[in-house]
């Protein structure tokens, strides 16, 4: 909605991508990305529907890579973080995931909450 801010989700890291309305926005070229973690379609470049998913299994490596390169040289330098997805922060049983720490980013501060 007009107005609203844009997230996207990779890695698990909820990215404030309003600033780029002209690229994740309504009707905007990468769209589809926003509103879920789409972690696979970021490493693959593909906006498949079946690839907008968080699940990297059987990626490649040069997938990976690339990956890691658009989530430091893209996400994590041009966004704000503003949360994580439950798959970050949680176990599978709902419990708190203890090996769980913030991505580094200077503007960003874990409240209370997590």
């Amino acid at each position: 909605q007009e107005g609203q801010p844009i997230y996207l989700a990779v890695k698990g890291v909820v990215f404030d991508v309003t600033s780029g309305k002209e690229f994740y926005g309504k009707g905007a070229p990468y769209n589809a990305l926003v509103g879920k973690d789409s972690t696979r379609g970021v490493a693959k470049m593909s906006l498949d529907p079946a690839d907008l998913t968080h699940d990297t299994t059987g990626l490649t490596e040069e997938e990976l890579k690339s990956l890691d390169d658009i989530f430091n040289n893209v996400y994590k330098a041009k966004y704000p973080i503003v949360g994580y997805t439950s798959r970050r922060i949680l176990n599978e049983d709902g419990s708190p995931n203890l090996d769980f720490k913030p991505e580094d980013q200077p503007h960003f501060n874990i409240k209370d909450e997590f």
